[in-house]
């Protein structure tokens, strides 16, 4: 009854099978890797973000260039304040309002982007607090040049003089004239009454869209391979009906088996 089964028609349907159910398992596999993975990376990310609060500020040459190792780490820069921007369009507690992001001129002759703090509110630079003068050393969490369109960053152009979308060397390169660190610090406490704006943890770290869209594929492949199964025992089973039927008789003579 099963002498079908070693017919070229079903060695094809079944090198098919044992080719494509480990596919499928394979990876499915590395797609739930991908997502322990990125589990693993938040709860790393978290729990240095815990202890980075703790630590000592370091030299901000240390630990640069910015990557997940040193992002959120708390560093020391020392230089004069200079050109004021606002950020507008962010978010804390629940509230919209803007950042204030101003220049420090370090003696390295370059330029890093400081965020002073956060008011609530349209950004006006009437409400922003001016710089203080003269030499000053800041001590705050160092953070990744920002992408506009992630993480809530707007990407959005044509702002009024004075305001920037993106907290970045690329977004801020035409508008002051200083040589630009790839980085920027937020306070640790807000200046001049602010509210200090929180570090955020390093792009990719976090369960974000990705981690589940990696989720999802694993779903849907081992999904794959469980139909490739259920269609071969389906095209089995109708074999061997018919196979059954043909000895009684009861399938005319020259039909052949559909599949």
């Amino acid at each position: 009854m099963y002498r079908f089964l070693l017919t070229p028609r079903w060695w094809g349907i079944n090198v098919f099978v044992l080719l494509a159910v480990p596919f499928c398992v394979f990876m499915g596999s590395w797609q739930l890797s991908r997502f322990e993975a990125r589990v693993q990376d938040h709860r790393d990310a978290t729990e240095r973000a815990a202890s980075d609060r703790r630590e000592a500020a370091r030299p901000l040459a240390e630990l640069l260039p910015v990557d997940q190792n040193t992002s959120g780490r708390r560093v020391t820069a020392t230089g004069r304040y200079g050109k004021q921007l606002l950020v507008p369009g962010r978010e804390l507690d629940g509230r919209n309002g803007f950042y204030v992001l101003t220049l420090l001129r370090t003696g390295s002759g370059r330029a890093l982007p400081v965020v002073r703090g956060w008011l609530p509110g349209t950004a006006d630079p009437a409400e922003a607090p001016a710089p203080p003068a003269g030499e000053v050393t800041v001590t705050g969490a160092l953070q990744a040049s920002e992408t506009p369109g992630d993480n809530g960053v707007s990407a959005a152009g044509g702002l009024p003089a004075g305001q920037t979308a993106a907290i970045s060397s690329a977004s801020l390169v035409n508008l002051v004239p200083y040589r630009l660190y790839d980085a920027w610090v937020t306070l640790d406490k807000g200046d001049a009454g602010m509210k200090a704006v929180p570090a955020s943890v390093p792009a990719g770290s976090g369960l974000d869209l990705k981690a589940f869209q990696n989720l999802g594929y694993t779903g849907e492949w081992f999904v794959f391979a469980g139909f490739v199964v259920f269609m071969w025992f389906r095209l089995l089973r109708r074999e061997v009906e018919f196979a059954r039927d043909a000895a009684l008789g009861l399938v005319p003579e020259g039909e052949t088996a559909r599949v």
